[in-house]
């Protein structure tokens, strides 16, 4: 009952930062203007994502605009963009693996061995996952660090970490924490033809089987010999 109560909220949890790594590629705050020196002005508010740049004005009016070239952005917009969709792809795929393998589910029968496995693979591909969207947050984070400290980039091309780069981070840590709780829950390796926890419990494969009483107490019933002369 422990470990079925720990795979549903591990799973849980990786559902909701799957969901939450989805909203980050989604959203266009991935770096935000800075106002810093003289650059006073916050009627506009700049932000760019992955997929488009938006201005944002403070009477609530918002312009978005695509990127025209790929080609043309910088490498960690690339890099994010992959591994952003390379990382909704192997979520949902986490979650499908993850689903089959939990004690809660019918899948593959009543192989408790095969679905220990499948719960094991699951928890991998979500720690995998949070590592796909880890890489391009801190990457951009970086970038974005390095650009604002730079004496060389102009003052109106600095920008600021967004709230998109939190949520990655957040999301990141959540899938990655839940799929190493939802792999712990597995049994460990037999060793000695027993399971010391998990899915099978006490493997009595290798007990000796109890030998048949041989010796058994043998009466006799035979009535007591009379002579005859």
């Amino acid at each position: 009952m422990v470990n079925t109560g720990l795979q549903l909220i591990s799973f849980t949890c990786a559902v909701t930062g799957w969901i939450m790594a989805i909203a980050v590629t989604a959203l266009p705050q991935w770096k935000v203007s800075a106002f810093i020196g003289s650059n006073i002005l916050t009627s506009e508010i700049k932000w760019e994502g992955i997929w488009m740049s938006c201005i944002y004005q403070t009477t609530g009016h918002m312009q978005c605009k695509t990127y025209d070239s790929m080609l043309a952005l910088p490498p960690d917009i690339q890099a994010a963009r992959a591994l952003m969709c390379l990382a909704i792809f192997m979520g949902w795929l986490s979650c499908t693996v993850s689903c089959c393998g939990m004690k809660c589910t019918t899948c593959a029968g009543d192989d408790r061995q095969a679905k220990a496995g499948i719960a094991l693979s699951g928890g991998i591909l979500f720690i995998l996952t949070g590592l796909c969207v880890l890489i391009p947050v801190s990457w951009t984070a970086n970038t974005v660090i390095q650009d604002f400290y730079n004496s060389n980039v102009p003052m109106m091309h600095k920008r600021e970490l967004g709230q998109a780069i939190y949520l990655g981070w957040a999301a990141a840590v959540i899938l990655m924490i839940s799929g190493a709780v939802l792999s712990s829950t597995c049994p460990l390796v037999e060793r000695g033809g027993r399971y010391r926890r998990g899915y099978m419990g006490r493997s009595f494969a290798n007990s000796p089987a109890s030998a048949p009483n041989l010796h058994k107490t043998i009466t006799s019933t035979s009535l007591p010999l009379k002579e005859y002369v």
